[in-house]
């Protein structure tokens, strides 16, 4: 780990280095195959452990994983510092809107197998359930997301069109076998002119229907499933869909989420291109390396490939059904060496920024607080002073800071901030 003093200008911190804590998720890459486990050792020096999976790398204020000040005599958290002078750190707008808590969080995810199909609930869903059950939903916060591929990164995302939905219906006689031969029957004979609340109504009886079926009849249709798709695939080229519903039977056998599988979108986003998620929409990861960013919440509701708690009730009841394929964000460019991902959320916005060799950047002094991961190589960040940083450094910025980042042998970063367009709103 690389002890750092901490940047000031007229007695104001604005830059400060932050050690950050790391999630052991079953579905994490394992030991030096992952980019989380890599990047903990080189921002704590804690060894890798080579049998155990790393999953998650959190950057924040999240009682579940707070990130810690480096070069302070005690253990002092990023949000006990922030809370000393929150107005001047945060900035004007972020502190009247949210108060002293800090407004998203920022994560690496290091995937190796598929995550459970889950939602976030929206805020009076997230304020209910952690009153009811603080143990499961630990906080009363809502949590819209953004995942930004760092490698091909795979998910389930979001519920396929209805034309879609009339293909599978066609061509997958278990989820017939599951749902019955009236509802299917309606499922073909509906039209986009039958308006969208029948559609969704029906998707949401489709949907509910496959996620409630006894675990007796999920066995044997599953069962079926397995068997044709093998069969099938002796004779013909099994569809993207239909290979993946394979590889998930085998990590998570029985599980009905391999059937709700059928109904969601499957994403492949290339290195660079993110996809966002509201609260309320169906999701899962399923194998990749990501950067992510969510409103400051780890509120999860689960329903299927998982062996963890579930509330498929809850699940099937809060999902808003919109179907169609996710926006894909490509990034807007901002300089030559910067894109910016802005999601439709006021938490959050991810800059994606590779310095080649010999090159120079500016991050232009903004109204809300920054958090800076170094991804790969070694440079220096410079407010009054330089900061040598490297793979693994993590730094906050104070609101109206800027920062110029600098690299002889080439810097890969990604910068977290208050979404730029609520300070538009704010001018």
């Amino acid at each position: 780990m690389k002890h750092s003093r901490i940047d000031q200008i007229d007695g104001g911190v604005t830059l400060i280095k932050l050690t950050c804590c790391v999630k052991n998720y079953d579905w994490g890459r394992i030991g030096g195959e992952s980019t989380v486990a890599r990047l903990y050792y080189r921002n704590t020096g804690i060894n890798i452990n080579e049998d155990k999976p790393y999953a998650e790398f959190w950057m924040g204020t999240h009682e579940s994983g707070p990130s810690y000040v480096v070069g302070e005599r005690e253990k002092l958290t990023l949000k006990d510092w922030i809370d000393r002078n929150p107005s001047s750190v945060l900035g004007e707008v972020a502190f009247n809107k949210w108060g002293t808590d800090f407004p998203f969080l920022f994560k690496v995810l290091s995937v190796a197998k598929a995550l459970s199909i889950q939602a976030h609930p929206d805020k009076d869903l997230a304020t209910s359930l952690h009153k009811e059950q603080p143990s499961v939903y630990k906080d009363d916060n809502h949590k819209p997301e953004m995942a930004l591929a760092v490698t091909q990164f795979e998910a389930l995302c979001g519920f396929v069109s209805l034309e879609e939905l009339k293909v599978i219906v066609r061509t997958t006689p278990e989820i017939v076998e599951v749902i019955g031969n009236a509802k299917a029957a309606q499922v073909l004979n509906l039209n986009e002119d039958d308006g969208k609340e029948e559609v969704k109504l029906l998707l949401r009886s489709v949907f509910t229907d496959i996620m409630t079926v006894r675990k007796d009849v999920t066995t044997e249709v599953l069962a079926k499933l397995i068997s044709r798709l093998n069969v099938d695939n002796q004779v013909r080229h099994l569809t993207d869909k239909e290979q993946l519903i394979l590889q998930l039977e085998k990590l998570y056998p029985a599980d009905v989420g391999v059937l709700a599988a059928y109904l969601l979108n499957y994403v492949k986003l290339k290195p660079g291109e993110a996809l966002y998620l509201g609260s309320n929409e169906p999701h899962a990861y399923l194998d990749g390396e990501s950067v992510e960013c969510m409103a400051n919440s780890d509120n999860v509701i689960r329903a299927g490939l998982t062996p963890k708690h579930r509330d498929v009730k809850i699940l099937c009841s809060m999902l808003t059904y919109k179907q169609g394929f996710p926006e894909i964000l490509k990034g807007t460019v901002v300089n030559p060496y910067t894109k910016r991902y802005l999601p439709p959320f006021d938490e959050f916005e991810v800059d994606r920024c590779i310095l080649p060799q010999n090159s120079t950047t500016v991050f232009p002094s903004i109204p809300g607080p920054s958090i800076f991961l170094v991804m790969e190589g070694e440079g220096t960040m410079t407010t009054s002073s330089d900061e040598v940083v490297a793979e693994g450094d993590v730094l906050f910025a104070s609101a109206n800071t800027k920062i110029t980042v600098a690299t002889l042998s080439g810097l890969h970063l990604y910068r977290a901030g208050v979404s730029s367009r609520l300070f538009e709103l704010h001018k």
